[in-house]
């Protein structure tokens, strides 16, 4: 097959991608330098851009902070290296929304080890809904703030472009399983809406030359999957209003606060083990913006990538797993060497099983890779 789409550039909301394959957010779970090194060999590999993951919007979040010395000095080596192989970095602007002092009361129970860390997950996620239904207004304001502070500093650091996650805090917010607030930010869809838009508008108006992209996350009924972000039927609200507020793209996949094995599903999974298995949810975001769309989800087979860029199904993919099994996956396959891709098996055993096994994100092809 010839590949053409897939190696044509694009306008991604105003950043020029020399090609339509990004890297998605993904908590690798390494050192700094481990990160950038792996990093920047999937920006060898000839993707377009890399959304780097959890980048904290306040200044005490997890991982490197923008706000210190440290931090900054991270990112920029960061954003250099990855620029060095002629590839866009985005920084996915990222507000925890677990309860830290309702994971106190856990902790005795994780260090005794009668709790498991997939249990401590479902538990925190259980937290979710009186955190953010009692958060007062004044702290709404000024983790809202911090939105546009950390763009600025992206900015400052690098970043080409900024994705505002829009599956933790501001999912949260949108969603009526966690988000029941009877003031301006609950209730209605538009209510439910306001937090994730405000958090938009303050990036714009602090940085009003930078993309958003907007990690838009679809919560999933008959069956249910997902507990945090908007409701098929309620996307005809939402993405108005997120594109009003400043967005300029969409990188669409599942809501999560469920099962870490339905936001990264295995091959075996039994309602999203098929090739591109959130691609419906593009399909209903590209009835309602003319914005680019950014699809997800189980993208293995180049074959399949490019029929769905070619027929305008979605103008990026997002790959992940699929990079970190091969990341010459963009080069092999613009070369006229697709036979040769190390193709993800979905198998979820060194990835996924890495990270929750707090060993990092590896592949089972790893070694072979090194070769």
């Amino acid at each position: 097959m010839n590949y053409e789409t897939i190696a044509s550039p694009i306008s991604y909301g105003g950043a020029m991608l020399k090609n339509r394959i990004i890297f998605s957010p993904t908590s690798l779970g390494k050192s700094p330098d481990e990160t950038i090194e792996q990093l920047c060999r999937i920006a060898a590999g000839g993707c377009a851009m890399i959304v780097v993951g959890d980048v904290s919007v306040l200044p005490h979040g997890f991982g490197p902070s923008l706000y210190t010395r440290k931090g900054m000095v991270f990112y920029q080596k960061l954003t250099q290296a990855v620029h060095r192989e002629n590839c866009l970095v985005c920084a996915q602007l990222h507000q925890s929304d677990s309860n830290m002092r309702a994971m106190l009361k856990y902790v005795p129970g994780l260090l005794s080890r009668k709790i498991t860390a997939a249990q401590l997950r479902e538990l925190l996620n259980r937290e979710v809904g009186p955190y953010v239904t009692g958060m007062p207004v004044k702290k709404i304001r000024r983790i809202l703030q911090g939105f546009g502070d950390a763009a600025v500093l992206a900015k400052q650091a690098g970043f080409d472009l900024v994705q505002v996650h829009g599956d933790r805090m501001c999912g949260s917010f949108s969603s009526t399983v966690y988000n029941h607030r009877t003031d301006a930010y609950g209730g209605s869809c538009e209510n439910r809406a306001r937090f994730a838009c405000e958090a938009v508008r303050a990036v714009h108006s602090r940085v009003p030359d930078m993309p958003i992209d907007y990690k838009l996350a679809v919560r999933c009924e008959t069956p249910h999957y997902g507990n945090a972000g908007v409701l098929e039927e309620e996307l005809a609200v939402f993405v108005p209003l997120l594109e009003q507020a400043g967005v300029t793209s969409f990188h669409v996949t599942l809501a999560n606060h469920g099962a870490l094995t339905d936001t990264i599903p295995p091959a075996s999974h039994p309602r999203f083990g098929g090739e591109g298995c959130f691609l419906p949810f593009c399909d209903e975001v590209r009835a309602l913006t003319k914005l680019p769309v950014c699809g997800v989800g189980g993208l293995t087979d180049p074959d399949f990538v490019e029929q769905q860029l070619r027929t305008g199904r979605v103008d990026c993919v997002a790959l992940s797993r699929a990079l970190i099994a091969d990341p010459d996956w963009p080069k092999k396959t613009m070369t006229g060497h697709a036979r040769d891709i190390r193709r993800c098996v979905r198998c979820n055993r060194a990835c996924l099983g890495g990270m929750m096994a707090h060993k990092g994100v590896h592949c089972i092809f790893e070694k072979e890779n090194a070769k």
